[in-house]
């Protein structure tokens, strides 16, 4: 067989390359989902009171499908985006020493389900306040075997096979815990696109993360009550003291934006009973 480097680089060519998609923004209150990996719940948060959570990931494509199980570390920056991070940021912990799971690879059959229990550990000792990592599911690319006594094509072609992850925030709490948002004076505005949208900057203070649905409702100006917007899973980690949000509006809704008011509330994430955070009102023009 031809040894040379370049028909060394045509083998090197037909293996099997993989792209990896870090943490994609979910609109979904109770899971996440990417490619064909869905998981329920998307956050894990445990307490003195609460020391374990279990998270069921499911396969719903129609292949076999590995998922490696990992820990990675993610700065949020003020426009709600995350970057990975190897240190902490100042006023930052990470949760990595003070939680486990198991297992840490699963291997899903179509529409087939396993269940991951994460549990804390070590935290007696802990200052109060909260300890944050994330769990990284990434799926596996089936492997390909390269036939190297096949003969070499004169022109290689290259397919690229995304795997996808998903990262779900791991959140500790200890100690006596404190926490106040205040939402900044919404602007609104209509965009070029003719789009009504308001941008908002939620402020944080305290030694924890916040995290809720966004709702806007317009008022009229005889009272009636009209939703037209809608952000869920809005968070503000720490050490992050701000969070900017620009919301598009129904367009398509029959109110008028020009007359009435804008309210705006900031909720907790529960389908049986949310609870108000913070709220304000701003008047149309």
């Amino acid at each position: 067989m031809n040894n040379t480097p370049y028909v060394k680089a045509g083998l090197a060519l037909l293996m099997l390359l993989t792209m990896i998609t870090a943490e994609q923004p979910v609109h979904n209150i109770n899971s996440v989902a990417q490619g064909d990996l869905v998981i329920m719940p998307r956050r894990v948060l445990l307490d003195n009171a609460k020391r374990t959570q279990e998270l069921n990931i499911s396969n719903t494509g129609s292949d076999s499908a590995k998922y490696l199980i990992s820990v990675v570390q993610y700065r949020m920056l003020e426009n709600g985006g995350f970057q990975e991070i190897t240190e902490p940021d100042a006023g930052q912990n990470f949760a990595t020493k003070n939680f486990r799971f198991f297992p840490r690879s699963v291997t899903l059959g179509p529409n087939e389900s396993q269940t991951i229990k994460v549990q804390s550990i070590n935290t007696s000792e802990l200052p109060a306040g909260e300890y944050r990592s994330h769990l990284y599911f990434r799926a596996v690319a089936e492997e390909t075997v390269v036939d190297e006594s096949a003969k070499i094509p004169k022109s290689l072609s290259v397919q690229l096979t995304p795997t996808f992850g998903i990262a779900i925030p791991i959140i500790i709490r200890t100690g006596n815990t404190t926490l106040s948002v205040k939402l900044d004076k919404p602007v609104f505005s209509i965009n070029n696109k003719g789009v009504p949208q308001l941008d908002m900057t939620f402020n944080r203070t305290g030694n924890v993360s916040v995290y809720g649905d966004v709702k806007v409702e317009h008022i009229s100006e005889k009272g009636k009550i009209t939703q037209v917007g809608m952000a869920k899973g809005l968070a503000v980690y720490t050490p992050n003291l701000s969070r900017t949000l620009q919301l598009p509006l129904d367009k398509n809704a029959a109110v008028d934006y020009h007359k009435g008011q804008l309210k705006i509330t900031y909720l907790t994430s529960s389908e049986a009973k949310p609870e108000v955070i913070t709220s304000t009102q701003i008047n149309l023009i």
